[in-house]
Order: structure tokens, then sequence, then C-alpha cells
């Protein structure tokens, strides 16, 4: 005689979200759970009905059991790993962010900085930017020009430019010399 299948503590929630599901797979998901343990179906019959494999199955609902009732798509919603949670990111980002909107600038830098000194050791930049994409801000925009650009020294290139070089800039010939 066969094992029970496992997952009756899940077996309410499989069938709440059955009958609000949208998506093929996450349906097959869900009958693989709830065909067991609601009907007694075998593993078999149960991957014959919703047409997979009975590996797929067993895998399908201990996956779900696993999860603790919930669909791939919510665990994304779960944040593994996070450094705060949702409410302390809007605390630590609100004083950045009236800067913002008042017309300042958000600097990426000074935001690290102060994620660093607020967890007590050191981040990533990349953990900086997630917290302000995970909060809309996501604009990227590139610098105007170089910071270790000297403007002055541009000017006067362009004001002294050798006649020489002009000549061949109008001609459209190749400066360089050929050898």
């Amino acid at each position: 005689m066969a094992r029970p299948a496992r997952g009756k503590e899940v077996l309410e929630e499989a069938q709440r979200l059955l009958s609000q599901v949208k998506d093929a797979d996450e349906l097959r998901l869900l009958q693989a759970v709830v065909f067991p343990l609601a009907n007694g179906m075998s593993t078999q019959a149960t991957a014959q009905a919703i047409g997979r494999s009975p590996r797929w199955v067993t895998s399908a609902r201990n996956e779900f059991v696993r999860n603790a009732g919930m669909l791939k798509k919510d665990i994304k919603k779960v944040r593994n790993r996070a450094h705060m949670t949702r409410d302390e990111e809007e605390v630590f980002l609100s004083p950045f962010l009236d800067q913002a909107r008042s017309g300042g600038v958000l600097v990426v830098s000074v935001i690290h900085k102060a994620l660093e000194q607020h967890l007590g050791r050191k981040v990533a930049l990349a953990s900086a930017y997630n917290l302000l994409h995970r909060h809309g801000w996501r604009k990227l925009a590139p610098d105007k020009r170089h910071v270790k650009a000297d403007i002055q020294a541009q000017e006067d290139w362009k004001k002294n430019f050798p006649p020489a070089l002009r000549k061949l800039k109008k001609s459209g010939t190749d400066p360089a010399p050929s050898g």
C-alpha cells in the first residue's frame, strides 16, 4: 500500500487558490496538491489527469507544501536576505527622497555611506541602487562631462587650434603621417 500524500495542512489554501488561478501551470500545480489530498487519487492517476509525469506531481506537491502553500510568483514577493523591512527602508530613505522631490539630486554614494552607517557594516554599492529601485527611483543619467575634464584646457585648445590641422580637417584628409 502506498504512503498517504502529505500536505493536508495546505489543502484549504490550495483549494482557495484553485478558484483564483489564471495560469495553466499554476492550475496543474494546485491540481497536483488537491487531487490526491481531497479525492484520494494516486500519484499515477493524478499525473494522468493533469498531463504530467508522476515525478513532476510529487515534486510540485512537495514544493507547494515546503513553501507553506505559496505559489512561486508569491514567493518572489518575500524578501530573502533583506537588510531591512520595506517600512524601515521607507523611513531610512525619506530624508533623501524629500530632498530630491524638492529639487535636489539623489547621490547614491551618500545614500550608500548612510546605509552602511545605519546597518553598522559594509554593504555593496548595488544594495543602495537596489534599495532606490525598490522605491521607484531608477533613473540613471550620464554626466554632462567627465569629472576630471579640464574645461579651461579645452577652451585654450579650441582658440589655439593649429592652422595646419585646421586645413586638413576642412579637406577631410588624415593628418597622421604615413610611414
